[in-house]
């Protein structure tokens, strides 16, 4: 970064300061009771999901604050939206809790450490990702038993991660910001001795977790030779959403989307089988299908096609629903699936070279109306660290690593450069944030009250254990 650049940025920074101090965001933004109905904020998302996967939904997020938390973006758009932000906007995450970070495989088969859920992703303010990501430790941390002082050290640690990131990266030049990315190797020598043990048992499952390994795991070879994905209702269960041919015509729109290498790739392989498959927490009821293809030399290769619905920062947030900034549309309409992949493609260091997108169909309905997709690998090498294994300071060395690769993916957008100068050496942003996930965290604990009290009292439907 040159020095008028710095200078610039630094510049820049102060005048927001002088609009909205460090220390405001402590703010609390929850609107009061009478205008808020989290529990309704859910089962509007309802509306447009697999109503007999709505109930398993609710009941895996009432395992637990935490649980619900995770499955709640929509609600946190709908408070951040009114609360201060300094206006600058960069490619956000939209989802940024600590559980969305994880591992992965690179095209080199090396093995990433980065964000890896962006189906609400879009442009929004900055702050909004911090305080998703800030808020989900001091919930994280609660829920490990962690005492309030060590919940209040963790989030504001997790947030200086951020802030001393972004101070780092702004010593680089746009291409080394690019270029910089953290792998397996990196993420253990990061850790303190106690947690390379968690690092290293991560590590190797998540090395494990291949196309070879899935169809040892949940195919079947039927009498005639073919092979079939095993039913394991109501996780995994063959549908009649589209015939193999239909779905056949899809994959050839989806190649379109990817790099000619990777669609030439892609062309020797043929469709065999799919499944709808349950996927996560907050996206349980939206279509995800796992789809099984066979190479030339029989080798398997399994991709999922997930449903990308309007991000909650548009649905919630009131932002605009757009691609990404700077991405173009090239003269096409807008499509969810495309926004997904163009803010994953620009958040991660590298990301999944089979990464496309699709308009098919909804699959249940009569009148088959269209949804869109994206495609990416299905368990390549993906993994993440079982939280519930960390001790306190595990926990808050994990947080401050997920803050640092925050600031890495904001760092693509123009904007952060002002970010950068608007956070400076001062910690006053930090300690603001961490008072701020504490009232936010009591606030997500009663809204996790109240939709046990709504499932108890009939008016929303939950299916547990599953």
């Amino acid at each position: 970064m040159s020095i008028s650049t710095v200078q610039e940025s630094r510049a820049a920074g102060k005048d927001l300061r002088a609009t909205l101090a460090r220390s405001a965001h402590a703010a609390a933004t929850v609107a009061a009771p009478a205008e808020r109905d989290p529990v309704a904020i859910l089962v509007a998302q309802h509306a447009s999901r697999l109503a007999d996967l709505t109930p398993v939904r609710i009941g895996r997020m009432l395992q637990s604050p935490f649980a619900y938390y995770r499955g709640t973006a929509a609600v946190m758009a709908h408070d951040l939206a009114g609360g201060p932000h300094t206006g600058v906007e960069v490619v956000s995450c939209g989802d940024a809790h600590v559980s969305n970070f994880g591992l992965f495989a690179s095209p080199e088969r090396r093995l990433l450490f980065d964000l890896n859920d962006f189906d609400e992703a879009g442009n929004a303010p900055w702050e909004w990702d911090v305080k998703r990501l800030a808020t989900s430790v001091y919930v994280g941390g609660r829920d490990l038993g962690m005492s309030e002082p060590a919940c209040a050290d963790a989030t504001e640690a997790a947030v200086r991660g951020y802030r001393e990131a972004l101070l780092r990266l702004y010593e680089l030049s746009a291409l080394e910001r690019y270029y910089y990315q953290v792998d397996a190797d990196q993420l253990a020598g990061l850790t303190a001795a106690g947690n390379r043990a968690v690092v290293r048992k991560t590590v190797k499952k998540a090395r494990s977790r291949t196309s070879e390994q899935v169809l040892a795991k949940i195919v079947t070879t039927e009498a005639d030779g073919r092979r079939r994905i095993v039913d394991q209702p109501p996780i995994t269960r063959h549908v009649d959403h589209a015939t193999v041919e239909q779905l056949q015509l899809l994959f050839e729109r989806y190649r379109a989307t990817l790099r000619q290498d990777v669609a030439l790739l892609l062309s020797q392989f043929r469709l065999d089988d799919y499944v709808l498959r349950v996927v996560g927490v907050g996206s349980v009821g939206t279509r995800c299908y796992v789809l099984m293809f066979t190479g030339p030399h029989d080798e398997p290769l399994f991709l999922q096609a997930k449903e990308a619905q309007p991000s909650v920062l548009a649905t919630y947030g009131g932002l605009p629903d757009a691609l990404p900034d700077g991405v173009p549309a090239n003269g096409e309409p807008h499509t969810q699936g495309h926004r997904v992949v163009a803010a994953q493609r620009i958040l991660q260091a590298q990301s999944d070279p089979f990464l496309g997108w699709i308009t098919g169909w909804a699959g249940e309905a009569a009148d088959r109306p269209r949804v869109d997709y994206y495609w990416r690998q299905f368990r390549d090498m993906k993994g993440s660290v079982d939280l519930a294994a960390l001790t306190p300071s595990q926990f808050t060395e994990y947080g401050v690593l997920c803050g640092g690769l925050l600031a890495r993916a904001h760092s693509q957008s123009p904007g952060g450069a002002v970010i950068r100068g608007y956070l400076g050496r001062s910690d006053a942003f930090d300690r603001a944030v961490a008072r701020w996930s504490r009232s936010y965290a009591d606030q997500c604990e009663a809204d996790f009250a109240a939709l046990d009290a709504a499932v108890t009292s009939g008016r929303v439907a939950a299916e547990h254990g599953i």
